[in-house]
């Protein structure tokens, strides 16, 4: 089976991968369909998609979900979604919530500084290498800024994955709707 599994949630854009290899990736979340045109060469090759449905940047984890949903409807293959929490090995992921914030497990956002118990830990993620310097003093091991532990690896989406495919929102987003 073929799976193609893809991540827009994070500053690191849209990085996805091939079930058996290959790997893509681009700066912005818009560019994904570059990135999976990289990686297949017949979209029937495509017998399965997961995507990573946030915690993230609001538009970004749109796009990657919009993306994922007509893929799978105009291939006609099964789509499955997981935490993009779930895409990183090698430590605690801890993504860049901007607002001075981070997500984490939970999901839940807080500031860096509400984090007092990384002590001994291995942080990774955007979050991580914005925030490195208030997690080292509080004695968080954060692996180099060019780690790839610190990229989602759309890989490991495939073994969380479930049915649940909708965009996992922890906060409310910035644009609100003005009554009239």
């Amino acid at each position: 089976m073929r799976i193609l599994a893809f991540d827009t949630a994070t500053s690191f854009g849209a990085v996805c991968a091939v079930s058996g290899g290959g790997r893509a990736r681009r700066a912005k979340a818009g560019d994904l369909l570059a990135a999976v045109d990289e990686l297949i060469d017949s979209p029937a090759e495509i017998d399965r998609i997961v995507a990573g449905r946030g915690p993230g940047s609001f538009t970004s984890i749109r796009i990657g979900l919009a993306m994922a949903r007509t893929l799978a409807e105009t291939l006609d293959v099964p789509l499955a979604g997981a935490s993009t929490l779930d895409a990183f090995a090698g430590g605690t992921p801890v993504l860049d919530a901007r607002r001075g914030e981070v997500f984490i497990r939970g999901p839940r956002v807080c500031t860096p500084e509400e984090l007092d118990d990384v002590a001994g830990q291995t942080l990774v993620g955007d979050g991580a290498l914005r925030y490195r310097a208030i997690f080292e003093a509080r004695g968080a091991h954060i692996p180099p800024d060019d780690d790839a532990a610190h990229v989602p690896d759309p890989l490991l989406l495939v073994e969380h994955a479930g049915d649940d495919v909708d965009p996992l929102y922890v906060r409310e987003p910035d644009a609100k709707v003005h009554a009239e």
